[in-house]
């Protein structure tokens, strides 16, 4: 009997991860074999280097500017988990400007939002963060998506693990 508790015991340790794996959703865009595996960061530093590739990155939504003829949306980049969901706990990595086609609602892109998108690299601009001068690696946008809180939620599992006593509600 002993030994078939632990042999659920070590099954049951290796079946949990798979099934909390298996609920993540699906990654939203599918990337390219010409994708650009660097940070906005990196990319302000040779934006010439990068011209043209293409990139699946997201982050927090700084501000959103329309124009004449299109809207950008500067964002704070930071790192996409699995299914391409901005992990907003993680330290940013740099601002880029999402150049969408058309004007672009800003109750659509709220200040504070996490957003994924999907495009070309297109050059860069010289601006400023507060008083700082700042390179902008600009995306001319294919697809982009504003991340809702119970997307952001989908997938995650409320399993907590620790020692003691407790009742915990999310």
């Amino acid at each position: 009997m002993r030994n078939a508790a632990r042999s659920l015991l070590c099954l049951s340790a290796l079946l949990v991860p798979l099934i909390l794996a298996a609920c993540a959703p699906a990654p939203i865009y599918k990337p390219t074999p010409h994708a650009v595996v660097a940070t906005p960061q990196q990319v302000a530093q040779s934006p010439e280097r990068f011209a043209g590739g293409d990139v699946i990155w997201g982050g927090r939504i700084v501000q959103v500017m329309n124009l004449a003829d299109h809207s950008e949306v500067e964002l704070l980049a930071y790192p996409l988990d699995s299914s391409q969901r901005p992990k907003a706990n993680d330290s940013g990595s740099g601002r880029f400007v999402a150049v969408l086609p058309g004007y672009a609602e800003p109750l659509d892109y709220p200040t504070g939002a996490l957003m994924t998108v999907s495009g070309k690299l297109d050059g860069s601009r010289a601006g400023k963060v507060g008083q700082a001068d700042y390179v902008f690696p600009l995306v001319t946008t294919a697809q982009s998506h504003v991340w809702t809180t119970e997307e952001l939620n989908k997938g995650r599992n409320n399993v907590r693990f620790g020692l003691g006593v407790g009742v915990g509600i999310h």
